[in-house]
């Protein structure tokens, strides 16, 4: 198939876009910024550029490209909109203009943050699962992200598209912009337990959605490393995750002892990415019992790591 991938110079793109070419297909690029695997230097923002690019023969379309959480501190709120909100409705136009039966995007899970899941403000680890809802999106990011949701449901109704919707944990290779209590790769660690996947992963997911979504209508799905725990462990995570840890890998605290690690004392989540395995096949391969075995065999860790790492768009 000639597909249309946007965000193709971002950190996803990377990787997507080399996976969609091993799987076969012609990948035509789209980004503000140049890239190795950026065709097209341009806006998804721009309906006219967007529409000539899917009348080019382009007969699917994967949305990665958006403004993310850590942009908020670089661009305006009506930034958000034109790139998140107004580029998704230009895409699903052209797509439903030329005839597309299938629509792959990038959504991601910090929509199903509210002020109190942030906050940690329950008595048992929240399990967020594609039902979860506790209240609005805490910010400009989130709130974009569920409007360009919202218009890929209306699309799929009005149009009969398949269209799935990629809730996507964490995969940036940066350390987190607000909580530097651990090191970078140590939090990245733990995270495997409950809210991070690789950006391998995370590029595989969008190939098989790509490719088994026909038929499914209108999906949304949680991607995250496979947790090891089970909805029966949430009021224990919330109160003391180390003993839980512990029963499922005994030689854990060892294993980051010996690199001066810390195990989280409690998690306040988990995601639940057990919709994408039953409905679409994909299961994530790295996991945080990969992150054990490449410590406890001495192998570089199966995730990137990059502090110093910006978004090609800035330096555009």
């Amino acid at each position: 198939m000639k597909l249309l991938l946007t965000g193709s110079s971002g950190w996803l793109g990377r990787f997507l876009a080399p996976q969609l070419r091993g799987a076969g297909h012609e990948v035509v690029g789209l980004d503000i910024a140049p890239g190795a695997d950026t065709q097209v230097v341009g806006s998804v923002a721009d309906k006219a550029l967007v529409s000539d690019l899917v009348a080019d023969g382009v007969e699917a379309i994967l949305h990665s490209g958006a403004l993310h959480k850590p942009d908020i501190a670089r661009y305006p709120k009506q930034a958000f909109i034109d790139t998140n909100v107004t580029g998704t409705l230009n895409l699903l136009e052209a797509a439903a203009r030329n005839g597309h039966d299938r629509f792959i995007f990038t959504s991601t899970t910090s929509l199903m943050v509210s002020e109190r899941v942030r906050a940690d403000a329950s008595e048992q680890a929240f399990w967020m699962d594609e039902r979860f809802y506790d209240g609005p999106p805490r910010n400009i990011y989130g709130v974009t992200k569920q409007a360009a949701e919202g218009l890929c449901r209306l699309f799929a109704s009005e149009h009969a598209m398949d269209i799935a919707i990629l809730r996507t944990g964490r995969f940036f290779p940066e350390d987190d912009d607000t909580d530097r209590t651990l090191s970078g790769e140590n939090m990245k660690a733990n995270e495997f337990l409950n809210r991070r996947l690789s950006a391998v992963d995370a590029a595989r997911a969008h190939v098989v959605a790509l490719e088994r979504i026909g038929g499914c209508g209108c999906e949304t799905f949680v991607l995250s490393a496979p947790p090891p725990f089970s909805r029966e462990d949430a009021a224990e995570l919330a109160i003391d995750a180390r003993a839980v840890i512990a029963r499922r890998f005994p030689d854990a605290d060892d294993l980051y002892a010996a690199r001066d690690w810390q195990l989280p004392a409690t998690i306040s989540r988990v995601y639940d990415p057990s919709k994408a395995e039953d409905l679409l096949g994909f299961r994530c391969e790295t996991s945080f019992a990969s992150v054990l075995g490449a410590l406890r065999d001495g192998l570089d860790l199966p995730f990137d790591h990059d502090p110093a790492y910006l978004p090609p768009k800035e330096f555009a």
